[in-house]
């Protein structure tokens, strides 16, 4: 928490745009060593991996404590990543949607599901197996007594890693974990998560070798790549400046309405949610009150009804590629999020969530061998989970712009289980804990 040697937000945000340009550029060099290395390492990992090694080097931060003039702790905290997912991400997801072939999406078949299902049951098994593991070499890791028990503190990953933020929260608030300890608990989500993510940025540069082992079906997403890849050049132009405009009226005209349409959605979902009798729906539907939830589903929604329109036509003069510009600045600032010193500094309970994520990993390896279901739907459905609309469409859009829908629609699934499936899972721990 100690204060970077960069603070202002512009001066942060233009050391990670240059990151991009850094990738982008040594990406596309196609002799000698960055052509050898881009080989091994995708751009997509490389655009999260530079922004958290400065975060890692206290370069930028995106959260520092400082002392005011009467000796007080102040946090500060920067803003790039709330703009970016608040506001880039569901444009992004407007513009990636306009072209979207809604029957296509469907014809993907079950398997999406089925993984994405798998991913759920992966995380609330693993919760329980990791803490009898831990418990044989290290018990006092896994141990605690009352509120300070980690298996309630290890309920708001399982919330977090069904669901979102919201899920984790309704976890929080049901189980009362110690508010002192639970810093200690957003280290390991925020440090676990962000190294699966890059396990799976790094596995979509080697997606061919890995569907051939699955020996996996991909025909039905390459069929919509290919239906997209068709129509984009079908449609496609030279874009003028009045092209670009109309472009970013439509996105963020779009996401604008879903801020607009989020506040009162959500204001009305709380009070409704509220007003339920029973405590455990109210938790199991507190999903219901978050912003975001609805920011990113109302645009969405909205950018599947453009799809019918003309609008789709701007496919044509570059909308995915501007959505892919918004989405890589998300992955910059999530990059920004990943401390690795951080890994070091509760390193048992780190081992528990590691060996929650292997599980997790480990199921929908065994499951996506067993139905023959692509690399795509793995990462994806992995990601709806653990990562939810914030990052499940970065993954999917790295298979192919026109599939980050797939990833925000799965990832409503999450938001719509997670309470339930955290409770389930969190059951499990508690009886795992005192067995």
């Amino acid at each position: 928490m100690s204060e970077p040697i960069f603070t202002n937000d512009a001066i942060v945000f233009g050391i990670l745009l240059i990151s991009l340009g850094f990738v982008f550029y040594t990406e596309n060099i196609k002799t000698g060593f960055w052509a050898k290395f881009y080989k091994i390492v995708p751009g997509l990992f490389m655009a999260y991996f530079v922004p958290a090694l400065f975060t890692t080097f206290r370069i930028i931060a995106p959260e520092w404590e400082t002392e005011n003039a009467v000796g007080e702790v102040v946090k500060n905290e920067s803003q790039l990543y709330y703009v970016a997912s608040r506001f880039l991400l569901p444009a992004a997801l407007v513009l990636m949607t306009l072209s979207i072939d809604l029957k296509a999406i469907f014809n993907l078949g079950s398997k999406a599901l089925v993984m994405f299902f798998t991913g759920t049951i992966g995380i609330i098994i693993g919760g329980p197996i990791a803490i009898l593991l831990i418990s044989i070499f290290s018990p006092e890791t896994v141990g605690g007594a009352d509120f300070d028990a980690v298996w309630r503190g290890l309920s708001t990953l399982a919330g977090s890693w069904i669901g979102g933020g919201a899920n984790q929260t309704a976890m929080l608030e049901i189980y009362q974990y110690n508010p002192s300890k639970y810093g200690g608990m957003v280290i390991v989500d925020i440090v676990v998560a962000n190294i699966w993510m890059a396990v799976l940025l790094i596995g979509i540069g080697k997606k061919d070798k890995i569907n051939k082992w699955l020996k996996a079906d991909t025909s039905a997403i390459e069929e919509l790549k290919l239906k997209v890849i068709n129509f984009t050049k079908k449609v496609q132009k030279n874009p003028t400046l009045t092209d670009f405009m109309i472009m970013l009226a439509i996105a963020f005209g779009t996401v604008g309405f879903g801020h607009f349409a989020s506040k009162y959605l959500s204001q009305f979902f709380s009070e409704f949610v509220a007003s339920m009798s029973s405590q455990t729906w109210q938790n199991i539907f507190s999903f219901l009150g978050s912003g975001f939830f609805w920011i990113i589903s109302v645009s969405t929604i909205v950018a599947i009804g453009l799809s019918f329109t003309k609008a789709k036509n701007y496919e044509g003069a570059g909308a995915s590629k501007i959505g892919s510009i918004f989405i890589y600045i998300l992955v910059a600032t999530i990059g920004m999020k990943m401390d690795l010193n951080q890994a070091l500094e509760n390193p048992g309970l780190m081992v528990v969530g590691l060996v929650w994520m292997t599980i997790h990993a480990g199921l929908l390896i065994i499951v996506a061998k067993i139905i023959k279901a692509p690399y795509f739907f793995l990462a994806v459905g992995s990601q709806a989970n653990v990562g939810g609309a914030a990052s499940a469409p970065i993954v999917a859009q790295a298979f192919h712009p026109s599939l980050a829908t797939v990833g925000v629609l799965l990832a409503v699934f999450g938001y719509a289980i997670g309470t339930i499936a955290a409770i389930a899972c969190t059951i499990l721990m508690e009886l795992a804990a005192t067995f």
